[in-house]
């Protein structure tokens, strides 16, 4: 009896152990992130709608954002360029990628990409899930491969576990990388600088050269610097000093037509004073170096844009008028943006 018992427990056991069922996991939970999306900005990207930040995604992409992995060499990552405590830009006249590289053009700040229609200075990329391959094969930035970059982030036993919480399963696959650099990319929305909350009429006022500096803006820079984002987003050549190296074209790059010659994005003032210097390669050390351009007049060009051609090539200010336009860039600034974590 008791050996019948016995083999009735084995039996038993040995059938439990090949039930089919599969076993109790964690259910996949990857909370989408609520922006602080301002009210008056513009509409969003059409990219965003397909690829909202999640909570998991995100730190995915700030990871990935500084990872070193993803220079040919080891040595530098998106964030050596895109320094948080620079509005995500940084202080040299041109990028400098791996091995002390030199690029074409200045860094571009990352603010607000949610709601930018065009990136890159000539805005030949129209999604941010697009625009990372751009200096990740770039000789002189990153200099490296999408499928090397695999390689070394599947070698790493953090990121299977990294991607698994962001996308259900550890697969890391190019797709991935990209959406979830773009996802950190949204979620850095630039909303609180001294300007938001005047215009919030929190009780923060301007003061009176700031209030001078707002209606001079409003006259002699508002035509192109237009919206919450501090551009309209079109492209304009404006007569800036040209690169010395005779390679650069501007949008023409993209589109291969004369009228696009030197026109560039008309970039968004908003953290302006962190962005230091100015212009597609860094031609002008500060923003006084800028309105002095403008005032004493700019290169003539064919394509020049129309504002500028009819006040004779120039926007003429008095050093009055520059003072309180510099003081009024200066409530666009957003400190709580620029900071690092603790």
């Amino acid at each position: 009896m008791q050996k019948i018992t016995i083999l009735f427990l084995l039996l038993f056991l040995l059938f439990a152990c090949r039930r089919d069922e599969p076993l109790a996991v964690e259910p996949f939970d990857n909370p989408e992130l609520a922006l602080p999306i301002p009210s008056d900005f513009p509409p969003l990207n059409p990219a965003f709608d397909e690829n909202r930040p999640t909570k998991f995604g995100v730190q995915l992409g700030e990871r990935l954002f500084h990872e070193k992995k993803f220079s040919g060499n080891n040595t530098i990552s998106c964030a050596s360029c895109h320094q948080q405590e620079k509005a995500f830009a940084d202080d040299n006249a041109q990028a400098v990628g791996i091995l002390g590289r030199k690029g074409l053009r200045n860094v571009p700040p990352i603010q607000n990409m949610a709601f930018m229609r065009f990136y890159n200075w000539d805005g030949h990329m129209l999604s941010l899930e697009k625009q990372a391959i751009v200096p990740i094969v770039t000789h002189e930035e990153l200099n490296s491969s999408i499928l090397e970059i695999i390689g070394k982030l599947q070698d790493d036993p953090a990121y299977p576990l990294l991607f698994n919480k962001a996308f259900g399963s550890p697969a890391i696959t190019a797709d991935r990388i990209y959406r979830s650099l773009a996802q950190y990319e949204y979620s850095l929305v630039s909303a609180n600088s001294r300007y938001d909350q005047v215009m919030a009429n929190g009780g923060v006022t301007f003061t009176d050269t700031e209030s001078r500096g707002y209606t001079l803006f409003k006259l002699k820079c508002a035509s192109c610097h237009s919206t919450s984002l501090f551009t309209d987003q079109t492209f304009r050549n404006v007569g800036f000093p040209r690169n010395p190296n005779g390679e650069e074209v501007g949008r023409a790059r993209v589109t291969g037509l004369d009228e696009d010659w030197m026109r560039f994005r008309v970039p968004s003032l908003r953290n302006v004073a962190y962005t230091a210097p100015y212009g597609s390669f860094g031609q002008f050390k500060t923003l006084r170096d800028v309105l002095d351009y403008f005032d004493n007049g700019v290169l003539p060009a064919d394509n020049l844009d129309p504002i500028l051609q009819a006040n004779g090539n120039s926007i003429p200010m008095t050093e009055q008028e520059k003072d309180d336009i510099l003081a009024f860039l200066n409530t666009l600034s957003d400190p709580e943006f620029i900071k690092g974590k603790d």
